[in-house]
């Protein structure tokens, strides 16, 4: 096949999560960006590193950058008591989220509510939103699922499908029952959910946490499907805000290690694939 031809099949978006978590994790994002690697990222609103992301993501025009809808760090900006502890107004615990939204406990309205207010964050802040994720996938459970895609569809916005749907990466247990998770929860919520957007494949569940990211990352360049496939990445230097509030902490040098490593770069530049955001899906 020419070259030119298999250009034009297979797009790669590189996206790194929780940009604006604190400011370190936002350096490491930047910098795998300037090496190349990263061509997309997701933005946290009012986390610790809420104003240093901002300042950062204005200078740096040629990063797009979504909304990584956070339903679980912090407090809400919208009145949002379905998904927040009575007593502190924050939000509640991963464990507590998936157990209310199992239970019908969650409203519909108020997660469109808090959305549209973290997008608006985005918006008053001056930086244009290119997609919608979620922090730890929330945007899969009952509920959440509708009520978030509704407004990406409402926006015109593509919204992240988890699902990793061609590539099989030698990730541990846990991970692999992660994804699992994540992809049944997914294809029940998706009966009666609004149609969006999203790229064609999805990779990233299997690889998070993995000793071989480097290598998997590699394996599944290799193996990319023709259309537009989503790495879901999280690289990032590690401060004591991050440690505070995240377990996911030297795994994270580690992605950076990856991904801004000359034998990656090079394998990105031979131009077999285009390196793409989501403004051109």
């Amino acid at each position: 096949m020419r070259a030119d031809l298999q250009h034009a099949r297979r797009r790669l978006i590189v996206n790194a999560d929780d940009f604006g978590f604190t400011p370190a994790v936002t350096a490491g994002i930047l910098e795998a960006h300037a090496a190349g690697a990263v061509t997309s990222t997701s933005m946290m609103v009012r986390c610790p590193g809420w104003n240093d992301g901002v300042r950062r993501a204005r200078a740096t025009p040629t990063l797009g950058v979504g909304l990584h809808l956070n339903l679980l760090v912090g407090v809400p900006l919208a009145a949002v008591p379905s998904l927040t502890d009575a007593r502190s107004g924050r939000f509640v615990p991963l464990a507590t989220m998936v157990r209310r939204a199992l239970l019908g406990r969650i409203d519909a309205g108020e997660v469109a509510a808090e959305c549209e207010a973290q997008l608006a964050a985005l918006a008053d802040a001056g930086i244009p939103c290119t997609h919608i994720d979620s922090h730890r996938h929330v945007h899969a459970l009952p509920v959440i699922r509708r009520a978030v895609a509704a407004v990406a569809c409402r926006r015109g916005l593509p919204l992240r499908r988890p699902v990793e749907s061609h590539f099989r990466a030698a990730g541990g247990l846990t991970s692999q029952i992660h994804r699992g998770l994540i992809g049944v929860a997914w294809r029940v919520t998706s009966f009666g959910a609004p149609r969006t957007r999203a790229a064609d494949h999805f990779v990233g569940v299997s690889m998070q946490g993995s000793g071989g990211f480097a290598q998997q990352m590699a394996a599944a360049i290799e193996s990319l499907a023709p259309g537009t496939t989503e790495f879901m990445v999280h690289p990032g230097r590690v401060d004591d805000a991050l440690a505070a509030i995240d377990g996911y902490t030297w795994q994270r040098e580690r992605e950076l290690a990856a991904l801004v490593s000359p034998v990656l770069i090079e394998r990105l530049r031979r131009g077999d694939l285009a390196l793409i955001g989501f403004g051109a899906l």
